[in-house]
């Protein structure tokens, strides 16, 4: 497609989406196909001459994806004091930045996202003060986005509407590196600026929205430009100054001290106009400034010791580190401002001390104002759809290749092989595969998935679409330059076979092979998973046989890092598409976008949380191509992104329910898994995190690490059978207080189970080490800590079996069906699950009023998030941490109390031949269970560090509560 021809196609598209939603919303219905239809033969009468020239079956099918899509629902948490309400309707008459950039967004994303846009940068905005508002202020806030979920669009739109209010400084923190900078500083040239800010160029060129709006008068000052070197510096400086009455100022600079030392120099020296009368700092009073700082966990937050005394009184005298103390000075010097931090990855933020202040820098950056929690829309794609989590598993992962250590070592060792030959790869390590200079077999399959999906692209029509591959192997540059070479000796190989038609025979034999048996129908897959209102197309062999030789030469590879001088040229390929397998470490590692990436070779063994899903590039939109999409990475980091997703989504979920019990951020005391191996964020960022004395309450714990060695199963089955033997009498698990409509269960109950009994049970139940979560001896100390209280005390005992016909055992003298479940991951040592439980199992038992409560708070705090596997409808059975509240907590209004007493414990047998582990074979039945623990605000905790708490919840968290 021409540049003219995407112009007519954009320009109908924005059209037709505009009067589908007018029709749609005349209709009272959801667009339909002859909706489109009636619509576009409009708009072929009124736009003619456009309508030559582009596709009408591609306008059709884009418009019906576009129909297709949903947004959930955002959730904020708020803290008033201080803050007036200020923006309604009134308030937003005759914005010209937002009006333009929503119109530059049309034609971008469907009508749904971008009314749901608008929704979410009112939300942030009205959380921030009134620009216009006299007197002093200060609200500081997060945004909590998913990994490459558009956090930059959003944060555009939120600076358009902070321009059109009357904010006069707008300063963009973008990351640590030039690149990254500068490409954050093009998306705001588009977005906002309205032309691209070229370093010394006579005249600067309309792009964005100033295509749109060519009006000079209302263009807003750049401070910096789009080149590399383009941050600020000394000559900018010199040559600037503002008034009250000049258009607003944008600032894009890199979290970087001499950068931002350079920033203050010029604030005190040259905006400042007023000076304290006590302590004689310089303060800016006419001028209110927002800070937006991207990728707010890294860099931004202070790591020095001890910011707070014995007794929780700040240290005024504390020295932050350098760019968490210039970021803050920044603020300092301004009376009126507002500081609004994204993340995808909050786990560092939350660390922040709410009460750190200094007498020179102000408070310490805990987003005391406000906390948001952005929903994804249905087309993200994100750890929760790649990976599952512990409520909702794939069977597969289409999009995935979990790699054992053998198909990447000793090519590039990693620090968490197990094999005791092979030593961690160090600086200057010459990566060799079977003793040869060479990329081993699996990345040469992955570079192969890469050219089959440049070539389904191209065959889609994407050919001017950009198309990216990663490769992230290693941190050191020296390695990365080598694995360079490999990668392009490789490509030249099949590029000179398939120019050149010489020797290829072999060759095309083996890639036919692949693509038809393995790339083909994993597309398939994917599609049947993943992939909702879009009709992609197949091609066989011989279509993508035709297109190879111009594939094969049309890719380049790139070396991305400190020492290399390749560049990500996306800008310069706008018409063409750039075709690019990007090769690097830290640069490639966060922040940095990588356009239309289909194939992710990783093998980077991050630790901590933050680092390890901020390196997951490969998250996000791929509207026409997730099916030719595919992640190369290892068994075990398949493992840890499970275990990130269900971090993520236990925040969230607590996250939700303080929101629907009205708390304030400096009320969110949050509880952040830890790993074996991860840690959650670096150490130093949880100065303000200690070791907690640990509770359970209003946890699921549910195991999915079991031993495999005959004699541990055994030991099991035989305490499961003691404590079941001495339970007495059962009753048929269907004999509940209350049974939804059409439930049926298989399995049998016991009440009033004395905690005693249970208690002994998991003294004696073997845990494998490896489950650092579930620990039976710990739980078991928990309970009896609670029952201290008279919690906990009472017992629901369930044994639940397949409903479906399965194998039969007996335990404890009554007989139950097996269950299947498919080892997750291999390991010499364990085997290991995804998910145990069935989410409906968590309600057993349950009056009728409280199955009822727990479901109206499951819809309340309902997001419609894609991305956390909550369904596309609104819950029709309550949730678990939605349960767990319920009966932590009752429900006064409707004289539910609470029933803090009551515990259930679910236990099932797993089938060893369903496992799919040789170990396993002719074992007996494998015991697994979960424990429901209802909340509690008792303060019995045992001690423990596999949860860390930040200084919210440690100083007190349950006061809110009361």
């Amino acid at each position: 497609m021409t540049i003219s021809d995407q112009k007519a196609f954009d320009s109908i598209l924005s059209m037709a989406q505009n009067m589908l939603r007018l029709a749609a919303e005349r209709a009272q219905t959801a667009v339909t196909p002859e909706m489109i239809n009636k619509e576009l033969k409009k708009l072929a009468i009124m736009m003619e001459e456009d309508f030559a020239l582009v596709d009408r079956d591609a306008l059709v099918d884009e418009l019906i994806r576009r129909s297709s899509r949903t947004v959930g629902e955002n959730a904020t948490l708020s803290s008033g004091d201080g803050h007036i309400a200020w923006l309604d309707a009134e308030r937003k008459k005759g914005w010209t930045y937002w009006q333009r950039y929503s119109e530059y967004m049309e034609a971008r994303i469907p009508w749904i996202a971008l009314d749901a846009l608008d929704l979410a940068t009112d939300e942030v905005l009205s959380q921030l003060e009134d620009p216009t508002r006299e007197g002093a202020w200060d609200r500081r806030g997060l945004v909590v986005g998913h990994v490459q979920s558009g956090k930059t669009g959003n944060y555009t739109g939120l600076i358009c509407k902070a321009a059109d209010s009357g904010y006069k400084i707008i300063i963009v923190l973008a990351g640590l590196h030039n690149n990254l900078r500068a490409q954050t500083q093009i998306r705001l040239d588009e977005g906002f600026l309205g032309f691209a800010t070229i370093s010394d160029a006579d005249e600067l060129p309309a792009v964005g929205v100033g295509l749109i709006d060519n009006d000079t008068s209302v263009r807003p000052n750049a401070a910096t430009n789009r080149s590399d070197k383009g941050d600020f510096n000394t000559a900018v400086a010199a040559k600037m100054n503002i008034s009250p009455e000049q258009r607003p100022w944008l600032f894009v600079v890199k979290k970087n001290k001499t950068v931002l030392e350079r920033l203050l120099h010029w604030i005190r020296n040259r905006v400042a106009n007023y000076v304290d009368p006590v302590t004689g700092q310089k303060i800016v009073t006419n001028l209110p400034i927002l800070v937006i700082d991207d990728e707010s966990d890294h860099g931004s937050v202070d790591t020095g010791e001890d910011v707070v005394d014995d007794f929780g009184n700040p240290d005024l005298e504390h020295q932050p580190k350098t760019i968490n103390r210039l970021i803050r000075s920044i603020l300092h010097h301004f009376s009126r401002k507002a500081y609004v931090g994204y993340t995808a990855t909050p786990f560092a933020n939350i660390f922040i001390h709410d009460r750190g202040a200094t007498q020179e820098h102000g408070p310490d950056l805990f987003p005391a104002a406000f906390i948001t929690s952005l929903a994804a829309p249905s087309n993200y794609v994100g750890p929760g759809r790649v990976f599952g989590s512990a409520s909702s598993t794939p069977d597969d992962l289409p999009l995935v290749r979990a790699l054992p250590d053998d198909q990447f070592q000793p090519w590039m060792p990693s620090k968490t092989t197990t094999s005791p030959e092979i030593k961690p790869h160090k600086n200057g390590h010459h990566p060799r595969w079977k003793g040869e200079d060479r990329v081993p077999d699996s990345l040469a399959e992955a570079i192969r998935s890469f050219v089959y999906a440049c070539a389904v692209r191209k065959l889609r029509g994407q050919g001017n679409k950009h198309s990216s591959m990663l490769i992230h192997v290693t941190r050191f540059t020296s390695v990365q330059s080598e694995v360079v070479n490999q990668v392009s000796e490789y490509l030249r190989y099949l590029k000179g076979r398939y120019t050149r038609n010489i020797e290829l025979a072999a060759l095309e034999a083996s890639m036919r092979l692949e693509y038809e048996a393995t790339f083909l129908p994993g597309m398939q897959m994917i599609r049947v998973a993943l992939v909702e209102g879009e009709t992609l197309d197949d091609f066989s062999w011989s279509d993508i046989r035709s297109v190879l030789p111009d594939v094969l030469s049309d890719i380049r590879v790139r070396e991305i890092n400190g020492t290399a001088k390749d560049a990500l040229d996306y800008v310069e390929n706008d018409g063409t598409g750039l075709k690019v397998i990007a090769i690097g470490g830290d640069k490639l590692a966060r922040g940095l976008t990588l356009e239309g990436l289909c194939t992710s070779y990783f093998l980077r063994t991050a630790r901590m949380y933050d680092t390890l899903m901020q390196m997951g590039r490969w998250f996000g939109y791929r509207d026409g191509y997730l099916d030719v999409c595919r992640l190369y990475t290892s068994e075990e980091m398949v493992e840890w992104f499970g275990h990130i997703a269900d971090a993520a989504e236990e925040l969230r979920q607590e996250f939700d329910n303080m929101v629907a019990a009205g708390a304030t951020p400096k009320q969110f005391g949050l509880r952040v898994k830890s790993h074996s191996v991860l840690t959650v964020t670096s150490r130093a960022k949880m100065r303000n995190a200690r070791a907690m004395q640990l509770t359970y309450s209003g946890d699921l714990l549910q195991t999915i690490v079991f031993p495999n060695r005959k004699g541990d199963i055994t030991a099991n089955l035989n305490a499961t059978d003691r404590f079941i033997s001495t339970l007495g009498p059962s009753k048929d698990l269907n004999h509940q207080l209350f049974v939804p409509e059409g439930q049926k269960w298989n399995g049998h109950l016991w009440r009033d189970v004395k905690a005693l009994s249970v208690i002994s049970f998991l003294r004696e139940y073997r845990t494998h080490t490896a489950s650092f979560r579930i620990m039976s001896p710990l739980i078991a100390d928990f309970i009896e800590e609670m029952n201290k209280d008279q919690e906990l005390t009472k017992w629901t005992v369930a044994l639940i079996g397949k409903e479906q016909p399965g194998t039969e055992k007996s335990v404890g003298g009554v007989m139950v069906k097996m269950l299947d479940r498919r080892r997750a991951a291999e390991h010499a040592d364990r085997y290991s699950i995804k998910t145990l439980i069935s989410p409906r199992d968590q309600a057993i038992d349950l009056t009728e009023a409280e199955w009822n409560a727990a479901l109206e708070l499951s819809q309340k705090t309902w997001r419609n998030d894609t991305d956390r596997n909550e369904g596309k409808e609104r819950p029709s059975e309550p949730r678990g941490p939605q349960i767990r509240h319920v009966l932590g907590e009752g429900v006064a209004d409707a004289g539910i109390p609470a029933r803090r007493e009551r515990g259930l414990l679910m236990l099932y047998l797993l089938d060893p031949e369903g496992a799919d582990v040789d170990d396993l074979k002719g074992a007996d039945p494998i015991v697994a269970w979960a424990i429901s623990f209802p909340s509690s605000t008792s303060e019995r905790r045992v001690s423990n560090s596999s949860y860390i708490a930040n200084s919210v919840l440690w100083g007190g968290i349950n006061d809110w509560v009361d």
